[in-house]
């Protein structure tokens, strides 16, 4: 455990921009995620589809679905969602059928459970000396700020 200290006093804080703070702590984590990722030979969208079929029946789950759920992740959109199914595919990691089912293979659950046990450390990387309460009132904070301004956030 590091030793981390403030750089401003509450009395600075207060002038702080958030649109800045906000996007700096979004693109730290994300990075650090990512990078993570990458060790495993995934980018972050490809790990949201293994995710999203995880838990979905044994004959998968229909490609647009899975599309249709991710395609507000990050602003990815779907055409780099429907590239990165492909990339899996190829890889052996998923599977599709002449439906557009697609489904984990085994070396696809296989990797899948692998990272999500190294995301729990990333997890508890970035959760280091924050308290729940503390996070659930940043994610109240920053979800009304957003509501303030007209914007739209929603994650699964």
């Amino acid at each position: 455990m590091t030793t981390f200290t403030y750089s401003h006093s509450d009395t600075d804080l207060v002038n702080q921009p958030i649109g800045y703070w906000s996007s700096a702590a979004g693109s730290a984590v994300v990075h650090h995620i990512r990078t993570a990722l990458a060790e495993h030979g995934l980018t972050q969208p490809q790990w949201w589809i293994l995710n999203q079929l995880v838990q979905a029946p044994e004959d998968g789950r229909p490609r647009d679905e899975v599309v249709g759920i991710l395609r507000g992740y990050l602003d990815v959109g779907d055409g780099a969602l429907h590239h990165d199914i492909g990339a899996l595919h190829d890889r052996g990691l998923i599977t599709e059928d002449a439906a557009g089912r697609i489904a984990l293979a085994d070396e696809g659950r296989a990797l899948r459970d692998h990272v999500a046990e190294r995301q729990k450390g990333l997890r508890a990387e970035i959760h280091e000396g924050v308290t729940d309460e503390e996070y659930v009132a940043a994610l109240k904070v920053l979800q009304r700020m957003i509501h303030n301004v007209g914007g739209t956030a929603w994650h699964h």
